[in-house]
């Protein structure tokens, strides 16, 4: 696939004047067909997914996190696990093939569950940016934080990728009984990431819009790491989302060691806003375990799993797989592009 770089307009406030600056996004201009995503890899387990991933012949693969099991404030150690999992033979297949692109959660960000007060975030960033290939002309690495966006696709068949960063600018959470408590006022974005979001979803002309978190954004029940431990930031991401009149958003997520998907239908989203996780290319959890999701409309998945989008052009139509080793299917969902 060749790339060409192209500019788009990020407002810096909607206060300040509406004052803008150029930003620079990627674009593929082959057709875009299959894209696969996943997450929670740990570089020093077998990777068995890698051949099945390969085999779907995507057009380009998201890392959501858990790129790495890094869990150090050591760059070097970072540095060589980060080696490590590039040296993973099936993965250098998938790099040979595949344009590539991501974000992390917390393991690869280098503390569990880690936030804005980790001091070695920028540094930790870098090393990421690297493992990813990211140019060093890329806007992403002229300014602080880890987001970024992305155009795949030809004609009017564009996809946009928008990759949240959820760890560089949030807020302190507190956890009592092994349940985190809600931080009714932190956040998780910080301004200058939000005016950004608002302006690529508002801007965008991509048909899909690919929204995607270390976290997941839509459950509200479970006790771990998720959006609604903000709820004030929840809302506003789901508010954002509706008023953008951005086309097909869909929310993809990592982190929990699990796959489902899921939807929500209210009066901002008639046609039902989808999240899809997939989590856990190396290691799930060990057993099926109740866990409440009033937004699951599949069975919950505790296997090895990758995820798949294939786009129908045509028909108006995209449909979203949870694979797992050898390619077997464990659940599926068709999403109509509005």
């Amino acid at each position: 696939m060749k790339f060409q770089t192209i500019f788009s307009f990020s407002f810096l406030s909607l206060v300040l004047l509406a004052s803008c600056k150029k930003e620079e996004v990627t674009i593929d201009s082959d057709s875009i067909q299959v894209i696969a995503f996943g997450s929670c890899n740990r570089q020093d387990l077998p990777q068995p997914l890698w051949d099945p991933i390969v085999s779907e012949n995507p057009d380009l693969w998201i890392w959501m996190g858990d790129n790495i099991y890094g869990d150090s404030p050591v760059m070097d150690t970072l540095s060589a696990k980060y080696a490590r999992q590039n040296a993973n033979p099936g993965y250098q297949k998938l790099k040979a093939s595949t344009p590539i692109i991501g974000i992390w959660d917390d393991h690869d960000y280098g503390i569990n569950d880690g936030g804005k007060n980790y001091a070695q975030k920028k540094a930790s960033r870098d090393l990421m940016f690297d493992f990813l290939g990211v140019p060093d002309s890329a806007p992403e690495r002229a300014r602080e934080g880890a987001y970024s966006s992305h155009i795949f696709g030809s004609g009017e068949n564009l996809v946009k990728v928008i990759l949240l960063d959820a760890r560089y600018f949030r807020d302190t959470l507190i956890r009592a009984d092994r349940v985190y408590l809600p931080n009714e006022t932190g956040v998780i974005l910080g301004e200058t990431q939000w005016t950004w979001l608002e302006n690529e979803l508002r801007s965008s002309s991509a048909k899909v819009n690919l929204i995607i978190s270390g976290i997941q954004m839509l459950p509200t029940e479970h006790p771990h790491e998720k959006w609604a431990n903000f709820p004030k930031e929840r809302e506003k991401l789901l508010n954002v989302i509706a008023i953008s009149g951005a086309k097909t958003p869909i929310l993809l997520s990592g982190d929990r060691h699990i796959a489902e998907i899921m939807k929500l239908e209210d009066e901002r989203f008639p046609n039902g806003l989808y999240e899809i996780t997939s989590s856990g290319l190396t290691h799930t959890w060990k057993t099926i375990q109740e866990e409440p999701n009033r937004f699951r409309i599949n069975e919950l998945i505790a296997k090895l799993n990758y995820g798949v989008a294939k786009f129908d052009w045509k028909n108006s139509r995209i449909t979203f797989q949870i694979k797992g080793e050898n390619g077997v299917l464990y659940a599926g969902q068709s999403i109509e592009k509005q």
